[in-house]
């Protein structure tokens, strides 16, 4: 019994010891691997993703790239993205984050009727009070806004809009569209 017990003890020193030294090179790669993105800082950018994308999180991606780009990079978009809500061909700035919103609603699974949905950039004052989130104020901040700067590019430009912040954005980014069908 006392044999078993010291050949557990070394071989769970060995394993210790091994362990560390596979771990020392692990994290010696991350800070190279880190060195060498920061070194070409100059040259990338980080885009985040959320929503329906396969998988969502923050990625790095060469200045000049596009939506479409980067959502490669995330292994593509779920069967479930409303390509109406996203443009492929929009060119990425550094910290931008692009949420991919669903046709369906996520909260029903067996949900087979698409999600009532606007197009922010073509929609009257009506039809934006149908917004969740969006009541007359808004709406026709968001009109005015529209008028005097340009169609919107991506479901977070609306927060450039007075009177809308996070939580009015959260609450109607499944709703709202980009382009018509």
């Amino acid at each position: 019994m006392f044999k078993i017990i010291i050949f557990v003890v070394i071989a769970t020193l060995i394993g210790i010891v091994a362990f560390s030294v596979v771990e020392g090179d692990i994290n010696a790669d991350a800070y190279n691997t880190s060195n060498s993105i920061s070194a070409d800082k100059d040259d990338s950018l980080t885009v985040t993703l959320s929503g329906e994308v396969t998988r969502p999180g923050t990625y790095y991606l060469v200045k000049g790239a596009t939506l479409g780009q980067a959502i490669e990079k995330a292994s593509g978009v779920t069967s479930n993205a409303d390509p109406l809500c996203y443009e492929t061909d929009y060119i990425v700035e550094s910290g931008m984050s692009f949420y991919i919103a669903p046709i369906y609603d996520n909260s029903n699974t067996c949900s087979i009727t698409p999600l009532e949905k606007v197009n922010i950039n073509a929609a009257d004052k009506a039809a934006l009070m149908n917004v969740p989130g969006f009541g007359d104020a808004v709406a026709t901040s968001l009109l005015e806004y529209r008028s005097s700067t340009s169609l919107f590019h991506r479901l977070e430009d609306i927060k450039n809009v007075p009177g809308i912040g996070e939580a009015t954005f959260t609450k109607a980014r499944d709703h709202i569209t980009l382009k018509s069908a």
